[in-house]
């Protein structure tokens, strides 16, 4: 097995390789963040599957889900193993890490590598269910970030793209040099011209979860009462011209249209409930990739400090509501609101305050710079408390195989 100091490259937001030990702590980090529930349910837990498990919201839900709701079931994500000259990503050593954690909490816990678009892999899940959980799924969790999608029905492959709709956009936008000094710039965005909108609705909206509903309720694989959600964001009205207004918003409308229709559907199936979480600001591999994100986030941070609520603590709250140990907690739009701390009126204006007034000059006395490097980092598993980086480390770590 290769062993080798890894030190963070990156170009950007973006590392070139991932830290094993890092990202097993981080996960480790997460799981002792998480509240610990008043009590689990005697025996088997229920049966989850949570479709993009290795990051982001995904990662929390599958965490929370342990140790929260005591699930067992199925993990799916689409991960690189090592090479010769570069690690794995994170996301395949955050999975092997959560492997360990479920086996050491006991719980059956299946984890598949793959493209979650495919009918291969819903037929895999499927049968998974059906052989060795008893044939019956109680909880679904979709949380699907991905640059592009195959049709496995046409064949048709979509790609999504970030942009606002109708005109061009100015928004300002946090970059850091090599070495680390911050730069608020000013960026234009050109609209979504052509298909750019049809496109991103493809790869993001909510064709892909009803697929794996129809799928799975084709196989009578929905237990009675299941429930299910998919994973989103609103956001500021700071960053609304480039996300909520743009094509990945239009994205997210399709997504809780969907969210609509199936929870009328599975009503009258099994007398169960699709909605979509509205989740708060993380700073995850997705949302570095948005333009003003980053600037955002760091900001947010500099207004709440330790009252920015971590994406963990947030699903735990999810899980208690789709396990029914809280009431279901809805919008008008039939949403579940984990963002309300983030979008409270005195947290919003005091960001765009300091949004107004961020410059090259100015930004390090308004937003948590230090904390949001960090965050950065922490996503490909440095800069995690703990951890000796000048120490060699296995690099080649498999992929977590179920136990008979």
């Amino acid at each position: 097995m290769s062993e080798r100091v890894l030190v963070p490259r990156n170009r950007g937001f973006l590392f070139l390789d991932s830290h094993p030990a890092g990202c097993e702590q981080l996960v480790a980090d997460m799981w002792q963040a998480c509240p610990a529930p008043a009590g689990l349910p005697a025996g088997a837990g229920p049966v989850a599957l949570i479709i993009g498990s290795s990051a982001g919201y995904g990662l929390a839900a599958t965490v929370a889900g342990l140790k929260r709701a005591g699930v067992r079931g199925i993990a799916v994500s689409f991960e690189k193993a090592p090479t010769e000259r570069r690690t794995a990503t994170a996301g395949w050593y955050r999975t092997a890490a959560t492997a360990d954690l479920a086996r050491t909490a006991g719980r059956d816990l299946v984890f598949l590598n793959g493209d979650g678009f495919s009918d291969a892999m819903k037929n895999e899940v499927a049968d998974l269910i059906e052989q060795r959980f008893g044939g019956r799924l109680d909880h679904l969790i979709y949380s699907v970030a991905a640059p592009r999608r195959t049709d496995p029905e046409t064949g048709t492959a979509y790609a999504s793209v970030l942009k606002p709709i109708g005109r061009a956009t100015r928004t300002k936008t946090l970059v850091f040099d090599e070495e680390g000094v911050p730069e608020v710039r000013e960026v234009e965005t050109g609209p979504a011209e052509g298909d750019d909108i049809e496109q991103t609705v493809a790869v993001m909206g909510g064709a892909d979860w009803e697929r794996w509903i129809d799928h799975l309720a084709g196989r009578g694989l929905l237990g009675e009462g299941f429930s299910t959600a998919a994973l989103s964001y609103i956001g500021s009205p700071l960053t609304a011209a480039i996300y909520r207004q743009g094509t990945i918003g239009a994205a997210k409308a399709h997504l809780e249209a969907t969210a609509r229709t199936l929870d009328e559907r599975l009503g009258e199936a099994v007398g169960g409930r699709a909605v979509t979480s509205v989740n708060g600001a993380a700073v995850t591999q997705s949302s570095t990739a948005v333009p003003g994100i980053a600037l955002y986030t760091g900001l947010l941070r500099g207004v709440l400090g330790a009252d920015l609520v971590p994406p963990v603590r947030q699903l735990a709250t999810l899980w208690d509501q789709l396990t029914g140990a809280v009431p279901l907690a809805l919008d008008d739009n039939g949403r579940v609101r984990l963002d309300t701390w983030e979008l409270a009126d005195d947290v919003q204006a005091a960001v765009a305050e300091r949004w107004e007034a961020a410059t090259t000059d100015t930004v390090a006395s308004l937003a948590d710079l230090d904390w949001l490097r960090t965050e950065v980092q922490r996503l490909y598993g440095f800069a995690v408390p703990g951890v000796d980086y000048t120490a060699a480390v296995a690099t080649d770590v498999p992929w977590p195989v179920p136990t008979p």
